[in-house]
């Protein structure tokens, strides 16, 4: 009997060895996606007993396309040739959105992690992470006396910061709705954008801080003292002033932090959507501070009033604004945006008073491809 328990420990503690080993070495694996030579993707799923799946992503416009199951319970599917460009996706399994087990490359947007991939080409190149000098991504806490709170920043410094002395200028890259301060560094791909750039000679080195835009957060969720709540783009002050009206906060930490010019004519601000209307309002409120503004898809009409007044007179905060001569003052938007009137308005409004700004139009919607071009193209326009 006593052999037979030590038999039976020893066959649990093989199985359990085997399951680590499998667990650490990895098991043969469905290949998926594949990026096939000519640019199609094949998608592959392994799920005998389910009776429909779909994929789903942004190269669909968030439609499904069903995949075909084969006699081993493969399901796969292969899209036509794609554009060079970054693409999210999920799976659709009998009604339930699943991430595609076989990559682990995943990207929260909001409320939502998507698996994603990269389609190579020449549009994609400064997405990468090339065999270039890199500068330092970092994440660092501030005092927001305005806010009443500690909040986070991500900080991109350009290569060569830590073992130098120079003085550098400054872009406050802000995010959009439902977004926070880990936005741009992994839905935008701006590390490697600026890395890249600033190695071609395309971009002038310069310090990025990436704040958190939701006036109400100290930081992204499940990484405060809150604990790990769930995101949502149903948060308090985020388009009412109150984040216009604290970020002199983030300027003096900044500039008492780092190796700042701090003057307007080496700062920038700029962002998308939510960010876009931050951008907007915080360049017009604080008229002497930047020197170069930039919309990416930006809202601009106010939502809501009733914390402040510093969007009652916006005609007068532009004029104040455009009598300090700024710049640059950039404006972006895709043909088939929801906010292409409105950004039509508002140039109508620049264009009355006799401002001077540079528009640029696109393809496409409200997304991350366009951002991340408008990203590339407005800081190669920066501190020249």
């Amino acid at each position: 009997m006593k052999k037979l328990i030590l038999l039976l420990w020893a066959l649990i503690a093989l199985t359990a060895e085997v399951s680590a080993q499998q667990a650490l070495w990895g098991v043969p694996q469905v290949i998926s996606p594949e990026i096939n030579p000519d640019n199609t993707v094949t998608f592959r799923l392994k799920a005998p007993d389910v009776s429909q799946a779909f994929v789903t992503g942004d190269f669909l416009d968030w439609g499904k396309a069903p995949m075909t199951k084969t006699d081993d319970g493969m399901w796969q599917l292969t899209t036509d040739t794609l554009p060079a460009e970054l693409y999210l996706y999920n799976y659709i399994v009998d009604g339930l959105s699943i991430a595609d087990p076989s990559n682990v490359f995943t990207i929260r947007d909001v409320c939502t992690v998507f698996n994603y991939f990269i389609v190579p080409g020449n549009a994609t190149e400064l997405y990468n992470v090339c065999d270039v000098p890199h500068g330092t991504m970092r994440q660092i806490w501030y005092d927001s006396p305005s806010l009443g709170m500690k909040r986070r920043l991500n900080i991109y410094t350009p290569p060569g910061y830590e073992a130098g002395d120079n003085r550098y200028p400054v872009l406050y890259l802000l995010h959009g709705m439902g977004g926070d301060e880990t936005a741009w560094a992994a839905l935008g791909r701006a590390a490697q954008i600026f890395d890249n750039l600033i190695a071609d000679g395309r971009m002038k080195p310069m310090i990025v801080v990436m704040p958190n835009g939701n006036a109400s957060q100290e930081a992204a969720p499940g990484e405060t003292h809150f604990g790990l709540v769930q995101p949502t783009v149903a948060l308090p002050h985020t388009m009412d002033g109150a984040f216009e009206e604290a970020f002199p906060d983030i300027i003096t930490f900044v500039d008492n932090t780092f190796r700042t010019v701090p003057d307007k004519a080496h700062r920038a601000i700029a962002g998308l959507s939510m960010g876009g209307f931050h951008s907007c309002h915080t360049s017009r409120l604080y008229p002497d501070k930047f020197d170069y503004v930039g919309l990416f898809s930006a809202a601009i009409s106010p939502r809501d009033k009733s914390h402040t007044k510093i969007y009652d007179d916006i005609e007068g905060g532009l004029k104040r604004q455009f009598d300090q001569k700024p710049a640059l003052y950039w404006i972006a938007i895709g043909d088939k945006d929801f906010l292409y009137e409105e950004n039509r308005n508002f140039r109508a409004l620049l264009d009355k008073g006799g401002y001077p700004y540079e528009y640029v139009e696109s393809g496409g919607g409200h997304c991350w491809p366009n951002w991340r071009n408008y990203l590339t193209a407005f800081v190669q326009r920066l501190f020249k």
